[in-house]
């Protein structure tokens, strides 16, 4: 396999780490997303018309993008360690709470967002800032009362999921914007028990070849 993405992409992130829970290698190749390799003719082209990572080469030489897809695609194929529950209700709660993060919270913070806001919108970077901390808050409390609900050592009970692997990713960068994290106590639990697997450490953007 083979896997398009860049050390600080919370996208990118969730899927290095779902790739290291379930012992699967994939080749690494580095797109430099502040430097726009995403938009370039070679990448939408031959790999993701939509210009975003991360993008995953199948062993088969299929393209697939969209990272919770790939997310489900990857358990498909190798089942073990599960990353939803067994029951159709649970299942559905988790991918509810993994699309918090990469539905609603995520997208309104890419980079791409944030470059247009500083750019045509002509927002500075404290405006920028109160934009992101806005959403991620925003976004946190809801989870926060179902991982409260829900969660046990983990989002979902006590049985790692998708919505953990969005949920590391996220409070990564939210930290990275100086994000208040004290009103959410079980994520930040949940958070420190998930950074203590090799899994997760060795996912981290700080431990990526192209992390700058």
């Amino acid at each position: 396999m083979k896997l398009y993405g860049y050390f600080r992409s919370s996208a990118s992130f969730r899927v290095r780490i779902a790739l290291n829970l379930k012992g699967l290698a994939a080749d690494t190749v580095f797109v430099h997303l502040p430097r726009g390799d995403q938009s370039r003719a070679d990448y939408t082209q031959a790999v993701n018309p939509q210009g975003l990572i991360p993008s995953l080469e199948t062993d088969q030489g299929d393209v697939l993008g969209q990272s919770l897809a790939i997310l489900e695609y990857l358990d498909e194929i190798h089942p073990e360690p599960p990353l939803l529950p067994s029951d159709p209700v649970s299942r559905a709660r988790v991918r509810g709470m993994a699309q918090m993060i990469a539905c609603d919270i995520h997208p309104l913070n890419n980079l791409r967002i944030l470059k247009y806001l500083k750019g045509p919108l002509g927002q500075d970077q404290q405006s920028v800032n109160l934009w992101y901390r806005h959403w991620v808050a925003k976004g946190f409390e809801a989870l926060e009362a179902l991982a409260g609900k829900y969660g046990g050592a983990y989002c979902y009970g006590d049985q790692i999921t998708l919505a953990d692997l969005c949920l590391v990713p996220q409070v990564w960068n939210a930290r990275r914007f100086d994000c208040d994290m004290s009103p959410y106590p079980k994520l930040s639990e949940i958070d420190a028990r998930l950074y203590e697997l090799d899994a997760v450490r060795l996912a981290a953007p700080e431990n990526q070849p192209d992390a700058e």
